[in-house]
């Protein structure tokens, strides 16, 4: 256990990428194990057969939505909205920041698209508005880590793909816990808002209100069409995801007329790249997964956490615990990929619901964008402010003990989870 764990954290710590590492281990550990005399045909075919599945298609169409929603002045528009909306409560552009987050987290589907998409938005009218920039880029950080909760959702699918959970029923149970963490944010901004006596927005305007939902609304009907298509089985979760990335393309296109066809063929190279990135390691960490799962890793891990606790709700903190860890070191994607296939057994094994946990697991990796030295959001953040990187980490740091209760709450509490997918499905 130590060799694959140890090779592993080696090789990030080297900076070497994830993929690479995960292949790098896999076959050192295997060299030492049986020395030169094993089959390479053999680990290409547990690569390949990690690849043989028709859901991944959705990953390539969620990416390439949030990237053409992210291109298509869609920022602006969902930024009046949430600024009609929630502007006039004290502390009014912070509230702003939020709410715009959660209703972009129906879009894109990745924290660091969220936090890159809407960030140069808020922020700068935060920094106009008064506001102190650290103050204005830690609420957009912890706002971004919405967007993997609430459909469509990048790592949610990827957890489903690795845990043979249901993809329509984990986009539907991250519905939830993504409104409580927006709510969870509100109100502790509302708090710091009167102890700092930060200003109020404009007066609340309905006919505001109305204005800018109706000149967002072509943009807000993208989640609906998801949720839609799968909830009433006109869908899959994979064709639901084709039709969003035709419906933006249309909307960017042809309706607001902010994108240009070479654009669309420039965001479908990237897509191309980002998607390549997360099969490779897929495909890697099969092989990875299985030899650990061979070795009785996953069987020994199951029992010792549950050697600490037969009850669920103390295993799930210590595996939660051990998540924020990993969570510093490990970008979050690839922390699900490589650790989802390890904690099944452990959830199986407490009677923990994988659907309702997984949500948790995400959740949690998801702070992990936050933490220093590897929080994405961070990078991206301090890169669009021009903050320095120390600072955007301290101003951030407090805005993490929302985050965190509401995963307790979500570990307590299992139907805030599971009870829209039951409901629906």
């Amino acid at each position: 256990m130590a060799a694959y764990v140890g090779i592993l954290f080696l090789l990030f710590a080297l900076a070497v990428p994830v993929a690479f590492s995960l292949a790098g281990t896999s076959i050192i550990v295997t060299i030492m194990e049986r020395g030169f005399d094993f089959n390479p045909g053999f680990m290409v075919q547990r690569a390949v057969s990690g690849l043989d599945n028709f859901l991944l298609l959705s990953v390539p169409f969620f990416i390439y939505t949030g990237k053409v929603m992210n291109a298509g002045g869609i920022t602006a528009r969902i930024f009046r909205f949430a600024n009609a909306l929630v502007g006039s409560l004290r502390g009014g552009l912070a509230q702003v920041n939020i709410m715009a987050s959660i209703i972009f987290a129906g879009m894109t589907g990745t924290a660091v698209s969220d936090a890159a998409g809407l960030g140069t938005v808020v922020i700068r009218g935060m920094r106009e508005a008064g506001y102190r920039d650290d103050f204005s880029v830690a609420v957009t950080a912890a706002s971004s880590t919405i967007g993997p909760l609430i459909p469509p959702s990048v790592p949610l699918v990827i957890y489903a793909l690795m845990t043979g959970v249901s993809i329509g029923g984990i986009l539907l149970a991250g519905l939830v816990p993504g409104l409580l963490m927006g709510a969870a944010l509100m109100v502790y901004v509302a708090i710091v808002a009167r102890r700092r006596n930060l200003p109020a927005g404009d007066p609340f305007s309905f006919r505001e209100l109305v204005k800018s939902f109706a000149a967002g609304f072509p943009a807000l009907m993208t989640p609906v069409i998801i949720l839609g298509g799968i909830v009433t089985g006109l869908a899959t979760p994979t064709e639901a995801s084709a039709v969003a990335a035709i419906y933006a393309s249309i909307l960017a296109v042809l309706f607001y007329r902010t994108t240009t066809l070479r654009e669309l063929l420039r965001i479908g190279r990237e897509t191309a790249v980002d998607t390549g990135t997360i099969l490779l390691i897929v495909s890697m960490a099969m092989i990875y997964g299985y030899l650990v799962t061979r070795a009785g890793i996953t069987g020994a891990l199951a029992e010792g956490i549950a050697g600490i606790s037969s009850n669920p709700f103390v295993v799930s903190l210590v595996i939660v615990g051990i998540l924020l860890v990993i969570g510093c070191f490990l970008e979050g994607t690839a922390a699900i990929i490589i650790l989802s296939p390890v904690l099944l057994p452990v959830m199986l094994e407490v009677g923990l619901d994988p659907l309702h946990f997984g949500v948790v697991i995400v959740l949690t990796l998801m702070i992990g964008l936050l933490t220093p030295p590897f929080g994405m959001v961070l990078f991206v953040l301090a890169r669009i402010s021009g903050v320095p990187l120390h600072t955007i980490v301290w101003a951030t740091l407090p805005f993490i003990v929302p985050l965190l209760l509401v995963v307790i709450l979500l570990i307590a509490f299992p139907p805030l989870v599971t009870f829209v997918p039951e409901l629906l499905l």
